[in-house]
């Protein structure tokens, strides 16, 4: 992959009009978005620009620039929606890397911390009995745990959960957002969604250095 498509291909965070995160995107359809004035770049000051004010703008810093007939052009790291001022009611999705996420990366029966590869997914009430694959009925379980556990219940098992789990109360967008890396130009617009505090937390005890954003989507 060139440089121009790894740059075209790097993430960057939509805000409505109020200034809310609501969705992540590529430079590539943010460049779109901008160019048909659906969209505007915020800099660093969170001025907006058009197309063609950004344009305008030297590249400065370390950031990530595209080369075109005009010259460099950076790629922004958060674009304003021009018109849209609503937060979409979009639910989170319940997927492997989500869950892992909600229990920090940490077995529900034994406390040990692990990788993803280290990890599995383990159903409360045992599929073979009528479990259902849902937010309240699956754990992160280390794979020692999980073999133990078998197709028992927790009690029958003589094991304990370290917590009754639960649907999240994150955005999709923040659970995306919420990866290693991120610019730090998305951290004020983030901190204000539900659950920005709860993930944070996660984040501050080291959970960042386990996540891989790449492995699904949220």
């Amino acid at each position: 992959m060139s440089q121009s498509s790894r740059e075209l291909s790097a993430q960057v965070l939509v805000v409505n009009r109020n200034l809310q995160a609501v969705h992540i995107t590529t430079a590539r359809r943010a460049f779109v978005l901008m160019f048909t004035d659906i969209a505007r770049a915020l800099d660093l000051a969170w001025v907006s620009h058009d197309f063609d004010s950004w344009s305008a703008l030297l590249p400065g810093g370390d950031g990530p620039t595209i080369g075109t007939s005009r010259g460099p052009i950076r790629v922004p790291r958060v674009v304003q929606l021009v018109s849209y001022d609503r937060m979409p009611r979009t639910s989170l999705r319940l997927t492997r890397r989500n869950i892992f996420l909600r229990d920090g990366y940490t077995c529900q029966y034994c406390a040990r911390r692990g990788t993803p590869r280290e990890l599995n997914l383990d159903h409360v009430m045992p599929r073979s009995r009528g479990g259902p694959m849902s937010w309240e009925n699956v754990v992160c379980s280390c794979r020692v745990c999980n073999l133990k556990k078998g197709g028992r219940t927790p009690p029958e098992a003589n094991m304990r959960l370290l917590r009754r789990p639960v649907r999240p109360r994150w955005s999709p967008v923040l659970a995306i957002a919420f990866a290693p890396g991120r610019p730090a130009e998305w951290e004020p617009f983030l901190a204000s969604l539900p659950g920005a505090r709860e993930l944070q937390t996660l984040w501050d005890q080291g959970v960042g250095a386990l996540a891989n954003p790449l492995a699904e989507s949220a």
